[in-house]
């Protein structure tokens, strides 16, 4: 894990989707967050050890060959908390995690802000699917922290509501889905911006999302 130090950062974007808006300043305390998402072998730890169902397309209760070190995925926002709460720590908030990503000058992506498929596995990459974690550190945001942009969706802690001062509603918002970030393999450069917002309901699950934990 790495700190993320207490204090105020950019969050949002005016330029970005309706739900993006308005940018504003927020204040938030420290804290530790994972350096990598949750991999297929750290995830496998936790299965073995308790019994949870492994995700649906790991055959005999293991993952693909040759990707423990991938992110997990095929976990729903519940197999993410349980394995947070397994390992002692929690989902990062949306704030936590966009903070952990862009820093406090409100960069687009974690590297700067110009798009750059060299350095996050998104759609102009061309791989087509999940990339060991930690592979692009030209990618690594201010404070060290990989994968932010693309390879999975990651879970967080909020439900997905409009930001405060919005006008925009969206039959989505309320306390039915749960926020995700950072964009996948298969989304472009525009999708995997540090401020994009995606939400999906709790017991949802699929090929491109995952997760990382704070604490």
């Amino acid at each position: 894990m790495v700190y993320v130090p207490g204090g105020e950062f950019i969050m949002g974007s005016e330029e970005g989707n309706e739900d993006e808006k308005p940018q504003r300043t927020v204040n938030l305390d420290g804290f530790n967050i994972d350096i990598y998402p949750v991999t297929n072998a750290d995830y496998k730890e936790f299965v073995d050890a308790t019994g949870q169902a492994p995700p649906r397309h790991w055959e005999g209760g293991t993952y693909p060959e040759g990707k423990g070190d991938h992110p997990v995925v095929w976990v729903s926002w519940h197999d993410a908390q349980a394995y947070c709460q397994w390992a002692g720590k929690r989902l990062p908030t949306e704030a936590e995690w966009e903070k952990a990503a862009r820093g406090t000058d409100g960069r687009k992506w974690p590297w700067g802000n110009t798009f750059d498929p060299n350095k996050c596995n998104a759609k102009e990459s061309g791989i087509g699917e999940t990339t060991p974690v930690g592979k692009y550190p030209e990618g690594a945001s201010p404070y060290g922290v990989m994968d932010m942009a693309g390879n999975v969706w990651e879970w967080t802690a909020d439900w997905y509501e409009a930001y405060p001062g919005s006008s925009y509603q969206s039959a989505r918002f309320g306390q039915k889905n749960r926020a995700m970030r950072g964009g996948s393999w298969f989304d472009a450069g525009a999708f995997v911006r540090c401020s994009v917002r995606n939400n999906a309901a709790p017991k949802f699950s699929f090929s491109t999302i995952g997760f990382r934990c704070a604490e």
